[in-house]
């Protein structure tokens, strides 16, 4: 049953990241990344800390270790300060639906960490399911020019590192909380992430001169409203899902299931966004998805 429901748990995480994609590229293109990062963490925070409350009578997580706060601090810095950065402004040059195919490469990539940090097996068939993955995002990626047979990437060079990044952020991110939460509660670990989040943004608007940027999104409405939305399904339901996911079945079966968001997001894009999208991109996100089973079914 544990791995029933951290299997049920990966799928709801997946369709949480959808929606949260989808709100944050459009709050994101109104406002700008770097504060739609910053509030949506704040929103995040309070709803966590009033969920926790009702649920077990603490609003912040004041009885987890300091071994746990000082790893899952880490890991909030590096995931959501340097790579959810990263991704939100990817999702600003490239769209959320091709930002959420390169993240695709997030599994492999905490799978290494965790081979490296923690000492996790990491077998050939990972490889090779690493190779299938990135084959699937050059199909996507990749285009030929229409009166040439020179191939060329057809989104900027720019989003696709940035994605890129985020996707090393968050990958190294899992292992650094799954190093930190060990069998504590995965909505505390969650705000502990947050609130160096929070910090570690606080102190970049600082250094930037940025805070106005801050009280002009919080005045526009229809920022916010993707902003709130985002904020829940993302920092609040799928980050929180995602590390009880991990606590409950292997970090290869959660993050396998968690990357089919690719191909989730391809029909909101379409109906949403009005994206175009060719046969050639629907099949590049399906191989990209069977390149991810493949690293840790086989």
């Amino acid at each position: 049953m544990g791995n029933i429901f951290g299997e049920l748990a990966s799928l709801a995480t997946a369709l949480c990241w959808t929606v949260t994609s989808l709100a944050f590229e459009s709050a994101g293109k109104k406002v700008g990344s770097l504060s739609v990062n910053l509030i949506r963490l704040v929103l995040a925070f309070f709803l966590i800390g009033i969920f926790s409350y009702l649920r077990n009578g603490l609003f912040v997580a004041t009885d987890a270790s300091l071994y746990a706060w000082g790893w899952l601090a880490i890991s909030g810095v590096i995931g959501f300060v340097i790579g959810d950065l990263l991704l939100f402004q990817a999702f600003v040059v490239i769209g959320a639906r091709v930002s959420m195919l390169i993240m695709a490469l997030t599994p492999p990539i905490a799978a290494f960490f965790g081979w490296v940090i923690l000492n996790e097996q990491m077998p050939i068939s990972g490889l090779i399911g690493m190779a299938v993955t990135i084959i699937g995002i050059i199909i996507v990626i990749m285009a030929k020019e229409t009166h040439s047979k020179t191939v060329k990437i057809k989104y900027p060079i720019r989003g696709v590192l940035l994605a890129f990044g985020g996707a090393v952020g968050q990958g190294l991110g899992l292992v650094f909380s799954k190093l930190g939460m060990k069998d504590y509660d995965p909505f505390l670990s969650t705000q502990i992430r947050i609130l160096a989040g929070i910090v570690g943004f606080s102190i970049l608007f600082f250094v930037l001169g940025k805070w106005k940027h801050v009280f002009m999104a919080l005045c526009n409405k229809k920022a916010m409203v993707g902003i709130s939305i985002g904020s829940i399904f993302g920092p609040f339901l799928g980050v929180s899902l995602s590390l009880l996911a991990i606590q409950h079945t292997t970090t290869g079966i959660a993050s396998t299931i968690m990357a089919i968001v690719p191909v989730l997001i391809i029909a909101p894009a379409v109906i949403i966004f009005k994206e175009k999208i060719t046969p050639k991109e629907i099949l590049g996100a399906i191989i990209a998805f069977a390149g991810v089973v493949m690293f840790f079914i086989f």
